[in-house]
């Protein structure tokens, strides 16, 4: 049961980083059909796609600024810690 838990905490944190690396270099990068970029967005989009529904549906952010990457990455953090059993 252990290696489970450090299994699903290690995948959090690779999904962790795929998140920050896409936010990141979306401020230098603007052309999605770059390599890196569209296996990023490929990897991060299903993820990050239901949050900014749900963001647009509160009306929080905007159009020129995009919160569902903090929002996700505040969520995966969440869910680390729950699988390391802190809450």
């Amino acid at each position: 049961m252990l290696e489970l838990r450090i299994t699903i905490y290690y995948f959090l944190q690779v999904i962790m980083y795929l998140i920050f690396a896409r936010a990141l270099l979306s401020w230098f990068i603007r052309n999605p059909q770059n390599p890196i970029m569209s296996i990023l967005l490929a990897l991060t989009e299903p993820i990050l796609s239901p949050i900014r529904a749900l963001l647009f549906k509160l009306k929080i952010g905007g159009n020129m600024i995009d919160f569902s990457p903090l929002a996700a990455l505040l969520l995966v953090q969440l869910l680390s810690a729950m699988v390391l059993g802190l809450f």
